[in-house]
């Protein structure tokens, strides 16, 4: 698979990543097993790029990584992200972006990766406590040391960026960007394009809805976080199916399916863009890398970009209170 750029500061990673979020958290109880194939069958295909964080599960998912990458670590690139303090329990206390809670963080996340070093740390979500100067600052910290190789933030807007940027280079920058989510364009986007920071489009189809496979909330287990997101719920599903039906068609037409029509769309916004779909499948890896090679004719994308420009997603991203992790541009 052809290799991207994340920044100017050499991260080089395959076309997509593997989002392994779903593996042990908040899409409902996957088969481990098939997890573990699927990790396995993605370096087969070439993807290198493998995305995790210290909160899901909370540790269970850098665990599983730590565990299915052993002797295959000088063959992938790891992303993890820290934010949060936990309590032995593996309770969510609230926001800590000190740089003693950094440091914790890595030296946790370095144990259970079985790793000696990040290759790309992310801070996960901003916290308002602490100086983003001073969070960056800890971070490049263990840049020096060797733990750490590339820095990225998730999920801020583009003045926090400028901030961050300023302090030590910035590789990566980390938001959700996808058919139905295009907020990222108006500011943060050009802004990441000024400095030369690369950028990692997360739920890049929807959190499985451009699928095309998601007819109702039933669908989803019990335990799966997706009941709880207002852009599943009611009348914001029915109104947001159109879209689904709307890029159906265009890929039923074209021999694709419409989860590859929508990662071709994010690969065709930039060569600085390295979207992570997440599945715990092969089939469906399989399937999301074959869309790196998805050559549609330009009426296909001129049906696209006329299909958005009708539609308007219903419903936030998020419930109101995690909203409010997420900084407004």
């Amino acid at each position: 698979m052809k290799k991207r750029s994340l920044g100017r500061q050499g991260l080089q990673t395959s076309a997509i990543g593997l989002g392994c979020m779903g593996m042990s958290f908040a899409y409902g109880t996957p088969d481990q097993a098939e997890c573990a194939k699927t990790l396995h069958r993605a370096i087969e295909l070439g993807v290198d790029f493998f995305d995790t964080a210290e909160i899901y599960g909370p540790w269970k998912n850098e665990e599983l990584l730590g565990r299915e990458l052993a002797g295959k670590r000088d063959q992938v690139l790891i992303a993890t992200k820290f934010a949060f303090k936990i309590s032995p329990k593996g309770e969510r206390l609230g926001l800590d972006s000190s740089p003693e809670n950094v440091r914790r963080a890595v030296e946790g996340s370095l144990k259970r990766l079985r790793t000696d070093r990040i290759d790309l740390l992310y801070q996960h979500r901003l916290d308002p406590k602490t100086p983003i100067e001073d969070t960056v600052g800890a971070m490049a910290e263990l840049v020096k040391q060797g733990k750490v190789r590339y820095l990225g933030l998730s999920e801020v807007g583009a003045a926090t960026i400028r901030k961050a940027h300023a302090v030590h280079p910035i590789s990566a920058i980390q938001s959700e960007y996808s058919l139905w989510e295009t907020t990222v364009e108006e500011r943060v986007l050009p802004v990441l394009r000024e400095l030369g920071i690369g950028f990692v489009p997360y739920s890049p189809v929807g959190r499985g809805f451009l699928t095309g496979q998601i007819k109702s909330v039933e669908d989803f287990a019990a335990d799966d976080f997706r009941r709880h997101q207002p852009r599943f719920s009611g009348e914001n599903f029915a109104q947001n199916l159109r879209l689904v039906e709307d890029v159906k068609k265009i890929a039923a037409a074209h021999g694709a399916t419409p989860a590859q029509v929508a990662l071709a769309w994010l690969l065709r916004r930039g060569t600085d863009m390295v979207p992570i779909p997440g599945t715990t499948k092969v089939q469906h890896l399989e399937e999301n890398v074959r869309a790196v090679a998805l050559n549609l004719p330009e009426s296909a994308w001129t049906g696209i970009d006329a299909v958005l420009k009708s539609f308007r997603v219903s419903g936030l991203r998020y419930p109101a209170e995690m909203m409010k992790l997420v900084e407004a541009d």
